[in-house]
């Protein structure tokens, strides 16, 4: 990889994630390499900055923190098929990241991203619009959202739990009445995360299809639904005299839905990359060691394996 120009984000206000930064910074600015550091958080967003400001491309991005730094970072860098070395440094679950045992030696990782010698990891994402009226409005009220592990539909309110009631359409045609917490459109990266907690399936991240699980229906006949990756979601909040329902993009507030309008999730047109360090990387054990995926509460000895 030719190495020109790299982002460094860190975990805003987060002593540790900083410091590693500095030492990144250190070991590609000897290289002749431009830097551009910066926190990032739920109040610190770089990247918009950083894309402005450059004058040729971005060739690589260090991430340093958690999953909601690694996720926030694939929604800005994505469209730009930036490459992402994510690491947990001041990070807590660390499910999308590299550990911080394989990037320690900032030195030799560094080395690493010149010398190609990484792996690089495809993953799907999922991109959001709300539009006025019927489906024959093409033409998008707001920004375009892109998320890699979920969109929520969801109302939000300080005063009380609201519930809410919301129709789903699959490439125009009617599938169900939600009435409950409200629905998560899912990635097969975010199928372990939110989509997990309200019991969708958990799908590999190498696949390209949506989840579309129901949070706390108030039906037991509302189940979770795996659609092609080709397929159009669509949402109507409907009964929602308060304007209360909202979109959330990877847990963060998008925009407001007002009934009248509907949100079309469908797959985005831009993927996120992901370096990949670890040369056992294996998701299956990132699933028995992150989600503690125990299985059978006996354990019996294979002797037939080898």
């Amino acid at each position: 990889m030719e190495i020109k120009q790299v982002i460094i984000a860190h975990k805003a206000r987060d002593p540790q994630s900083k410091q590693w930064a500095e030492q990144f910074a250190t070991h590609f600015e000897k290289r002749g390499c431009q830097v551009l550091m910066g926190p990032s958080g739920p109040q610190d967003n770089p990247y918009p900055v950083f894309l402005a400001s450059i004058s040729r491309p971005i060739d690589l991005a260090i991430v340093l923190g958690g999953d909601g730094t690694a996720l926030a970072a694939a929604r800005h860098l994505a469209p730009e098929g930036i490459p992402i070395l994510a690491a947990n440094v001041g990070g807590h679950l660390g499910f999308l990241t590299e550990s911080f045992e394989d990037v320690r030696d900032t030195e030799q990782v560094v080395e690493r991203m010149f010398e190609d010698r990484y792996a690089m990891q495809q993953r799907m994402m999922i991109q959001a619009a709300v539009f006025e009226g019927n489906r024959t409005n093409l033409t998008p009220v707001g920004d375009r959202h892109l998320a890699l592990n979920e969109m929520c539909i969801k109302p939000a309110s300080p005063y009380r739990m609201p519930t809410s009631i919301l129709e789903m359409e699959v490439d125009g045609e009617v599938v169900d009445q939600y009435q409950g917490d409200g629905l998560i459109v899912s990635t097969p990266t975010g199928s372990t995360c939110y989509n997990a907690s309200a019991n969708g399936p958990i799908m590999h991240p190498g696949m390209e299809a949506i989840t579309v699980a129901p949070i706390c229906p108030l039906s037991l006949s509302s189940r979770p639904i795996v659609l092609p990756s080709g397929s159009v979601v669509s949402v109507w909040p409907l009964a929602d005299p308060e304007h209360e329902t909202k979109l959330w993009t990877d847990g963060v507030l998008a925009t407001s839905v007002r009934p009248g309008q509907r949100v079309d999730v469908r797959m985005a047109n831009c993927q996120t990359r992901f370096i990949i360090l670890r040369e056992d990387y294996s998701f299956y054990q990132t699933l028995r060691e992150k989600l503690q995926w125990a299985g059978a509460r006996i354990r019996y000895i294979n002797d037939h394996r080898n």
